[in-house]
């Protein structure tokens, strides 16, 4: 049996794993049960993740690699990593994978996760839809496909999955299971066709990196690739001060940008990861903490323009996969009223700009 998450990614609208089917086949006819509205919302990717023991993820990345046209319905945030895994070891036609209430929307602020599954959808590995929320008529989470089904099962808390498989050895009778199985399969069809098409809201990685190079540099672009890629799924959500606008800004005054370039680059007009002025407050929240200089650069009429630079040489000196633990071990160091680092804080590893060595 495998444990569930005790509400993580649950919502009045975007229901966790909380449906209760007794067979694969129940799952998909209308008999699952539901938990109560009253358990805890959790609307970010950040909520969900990171999971250090996560059995029922490990078992349906299991159950599903190396499967053909997969029909995934009911699915949660928990479960979505473990789907984008199991596609990259399968082949065939494009998954249907239609998730629950709230998680497309959850999606467009996480650029980890949502990212990798925008690259999914663009290269038509699996389409992504949004479902009705779970109840005794919907039924619970499931995976189909044409010769085996995966249902989420029991009780809150012992979550496991109960596996529906047709014997075409003629080793033992089908005994009407094949009946069964081709029913849950046609029924898993009618849910996600039921469901809403709705864009992720995030820029897929290769889009996210071409445009990267383009309007700043590629050494800029690959560092964002070496991070995203040593990241957890919800690693750098914006539930906190440490944000992924955070790490861009960071990962921009790396290289000497423009902070015009960089908002150019991640605002509306460009790939649309958030709101150009957004960033203003993770680029406040690096200088206050020494991290980085923002420098007026004189460009003739208008608005002053900034120019990022780092001057923390741990920064300056790390590999790209070590700048997300350089941030978190600053950001965890206490402030004062302003936001800027305490006297009594360690100050070990920073030197100013002008003592700086660049590697």
């Amino acid at each position: 049996m495998v444990d569930d998450d005790s509400g993580a990614e649950t919502a009045p609208d975007a229901a966790s794993d909380d449906a209760v089917t007794d067979t694969a086949a129940t799952a998909a006819t209308n008999t699952a049960a539901t938990s109560s509205d009253a358990l805890a919302a959790a609307t970010e990717v950040a909520d969900a993740f990171p999971r250090d023991d996560d059995p029922l993820a490990e078992a349906a990345e299991t159950a599903l690699s190396d499967r053909s046209g997969v029909v995934a319905v009911g699915v949660p945030l928990r479960l979505l990593p473990s789907i984008l895994a199991a596609r990259g070891r399968s082949s065939g036609p494009p998954w249907r994978v239609a998730c629950r209430p709230g998680v497309a929307d959850a999606l467009s602020r996480a650029l980890v996760l949502g990212t990798a599954v925008a690259e999914a959808v663009e290269t038509d590995a699996i389409r992504i839809r949004t479902g009705r929320a779970l109840d005794h008529e919907t039924g619970g989470t499931l995976f189909a496909s044409s010769d085996r089904v995966d249902a989420v099962v029991g009780p809150r808390g012992d979550r496991t999955l109960a596996t529906t498989t047709v014997d075409d050895s003629g080793a033992a009778p089908a005994t009407g299971a094949r009946e069964t199985l081709d029913g849950t399969y046609a029924a898993a069809e009618s849910r996600f066709d039921a469901a809403t098409a709705e864009p992720v809201g995030m820029p897929s990685r290769r889009r996210l990196l071409a445009a990267a190079r383009e309007v700043l540099d590629d050494r800029f672009a690959d560092d964002v690739a070496a991070v995203l890629e040593s990241l957890d799924p919800g690693a750098f959500g914006r539930t906190g001060e440490l944000t992924d606008r955070t790490l861009l800004v960071a990962l921009a005054a790396r290289h000497d940008h423009l902070f015009r370039d960089l908002r150019r680059w991640v605002g509306v007009d460009g790939v649309g990861i958030a709101p150009a002025q957004e960033f203003t407050r993770d680029r406040h929240a690096l200088v206050e903490r020494e991290l980085i200089e923002s420098i007026k650069v004189p460009m003739g009429p208008g608005r002053p323009m900034f120019r990022l630079r780092a001057v923390d040489d741990a920064l300056l000196r790390a590999q790209p996969e070590e700048v997300p633990s350089i941030l978190e071990g600053r950001f965890a160091l206490p402030t004062d009223a302003d936001g800027r680092i305490r006297s009594d804080a360690s100050r070990d590893g920073r030197r100013p700009v002008w003592e700086r060595r660049r590697w």
